[in-house]
């Protein structure tokens, strides 16, 4: 989702519950002939037909969120809040209608895929009816205004700028989950709408599953000597950044023909067709930047890409849940991207772009972009203090809900826990509680889906390599097509047929389960450092 997909369609990235939940391939294709609704069709046609409607208004919201972010001028921003809140008010109205609901309750699937179809359906309509709609116009309307304010105050390290629009932010999520209902806490309702069934104590129970392990492999890591990957850090030409990142992300199978990737100030993903996805990435002093957050764009990008053109614009197509998109972001930053058998093959590639980097050997590359270091920023974490950074917002989103941290002191509450799980205090605002664009967007509850993702990406990659034993190999020649294939065949193909928890049984044979991310760190980091 990052889903627009890390934000988009696939990720809390959506501006509203029926953007959210009906994805950018909400809506079904009508069969040869079938008469719009209004006419002698099926419930299961007039059905099919509402959502059509449906799915048209929220790729109208999807595009102009996309443009917004990459190329809007300033100065439409007021505008473009009133268009998205009126296109999602119209869209949750008509998903929400007595023709939509009369069609879905006397709906007969005719095929299995009809039935998963309808099981999908009823989810998100039962979710979208709680709410009224025009709070959800409100929350895309603010959405669309508190990205500017975000930008502005990131530009000027101003908090105190921004705080008055993410209160309001907070206070409409807030209303959105006592709506949305909850047994045991408030986040639960928001969580449910990114990984369906999750909850804020299954969370708690995964982060201190994973918590004292990885604590005890940076402290490990620690008291070796400091990797140096100062080399990484420069001015790089920009046009030479983009040819070569775009070269990366078409090299492990993301198709152009299908998509294309742009500019933005907090890289994501997003689309409105199985035909039609767009990637982002920024470019910054730390070259990694953006060769690893286009990996991890096209990584959800492939995820929608795969989906059978058959079902394109159906509720089937699209990743299933943001905690398995974003399984495959990470597969395709670290697991793949970060390994020593992919640079062997596009390390020459990368010094005959970037001369600079000609000091680098094979080793000494590899090693240098798996440093292990507290750092400010997530996007740009170390797999093994990444988890952290989520740990920080889940936690100050929990406080904030509850009413036990007020808006105004959250930077302060930022930085407490910065030093006391990362021991670094951010020095500013910008590389602080604004460095991330999710909660201007309304995305909270969202988090969490990010060390879902990190955990699942690895039980993923262990079936997968009992089916392509040499996966380092194949990576060493450059050729990904098995990996992307197999990917492809038993989760992307899947599309939303399944639910989060049986794909993962599916294609795994096993629950969501730490053991095979926490094995996966310790080898590779234990071999890195000499441990």
């Amino acid at each position: 989702m990052s889903i627009k997909l890390r934000w988009g369609p696939f990720g809390a990235e959506h501006l509203t519950i029926v953007s959210l939940l009906l994805s950018n391939n909400w809506s079904v294709l009508l069969p040869e002939g079938t008469v719009k609704s209004g006419s002698m069709s099926s419930p299961l046609s007039t059905l099919k037909s509402r959502l059509a409607d449906v799915n048209a208004l929220t790729a109208a919201v999807t595009i102009m969120d996309w443009d917004q972010q990459t190329y809007m001028p300033r100065g439409g921003a007021e505008a473009r809040s009133q268009h998205l809140g009126i296109l999602s008010r119209m869209a949750h109205e008509t998903l929400v209608s007595d023709e939509t609901r009369s069609a879905l309750e006397n709906a007969s699937a005719e095929t299995e895929d009809d039935q998963a179809m309808l099981r999908v359906v009823r989810r998100s309509v039962d979710l979208a009816t709680k709410l009224p709609s025009t709070l959800v116009e409100e929350k895309t309307r603010l959405s669309a205004i508190a990205h500017e304010r975000w930008v502005e105050a990131r530009s000027k390290s101003d908090f105190a700028s921004f705080a008055p629009t993410l209160q309001k932010m907070f206070d409409i999520v807030g209303q959105e989950a006592e709506y949305l209902g909850y047994t045991n806490h408030i986040y639960d309702a928001l969580l449910d709408q990114y990984e369906q069934g999750a909850t804020a104590a299954e969370v708690r129970t995964m982060f201190d599953g994973i918590k004292g392990p990885q604590v005890a492999l940076v402290k490990a890591i620690s008291e070796k000597p400091v990797i140096d990957d100062s080399a990484l850090y420069g001015t790089w030409d920009e046009n030479s950044q983009r040819e070569f990142t775009e070269m990366l992300v078409k090299s492990i199978g993301f198709d152009f023909n299908r998509g294309r990737q742009d500019t933005a100030p907090h890289p994501f993903c997003t689309g409105w067709s199985v035909g039609d996805i767009r990637l982002t990435t920024r470019y910054k002093p730390y070259i990694g930047s953006a060769i690893f957050g286009s990996l991890h764009e096209a990584g959800h990008g492939m995820y929608e890409q795969g989906s059978p053109m058959a079902w394109d614009r159906t509720p089937l197509a699209g990743g299933v849940s943001l905690g398995i998109h974003e399984s495959q972001s990470r597969t395709w930053e670290n697991i793949v991207g970060r390994s020593k058998a992919f640079w062997q093959h596009f390390l020459p590639a990368l010094q005959a772009k970037f001369p600079a980097l000609s000091g680098f050997d094979l080793n000494s590359f590899y090693r240098a972009i798996n440093k292990v270091e507290a750092s400010y920023i997530r996007v740009e974490a170390d797999e093994l203090t990444y988890n952290l950074h989520v740990l920080v917002r889940f936690e100050i989103e929990c406080d904030v809900l509850t009413g036990k941290l007020a808006i105004k002191d959250l930077p302060e509450a930022w930085n407490a826990k910065y030093q006391e799980y990362l021991g670094i205090t951010p020095r500013n605002d910008a590389e602080g509680c604004l460095q991330d664009v999710h909660w201007s967007m309304g995305s909270i509850g969202y988090f969490p889906t990010y060390s879902m993702g990190n955990l699942l990406s690895y039980q993923i990659w262990t079936a997968l390599e009992k089916q392509i034993p040499n996966t380092q190999e194949l990576m060493a020649q450059g050729n990904f097509e098995p990996i992307h294939g197999w990917l492809t065949t038993n989760v992307y193909s899947v599309g939303k047929k399944f639910t989060p928890k049986d794909l993962i049984q599916k294609v795994t044979g096993k629950p969501v389960d730490p053991s095979d991310y926490l094995a996966g760190l310790e080898a590779k980091y234990s071999a890195i450092y000499d441990l």
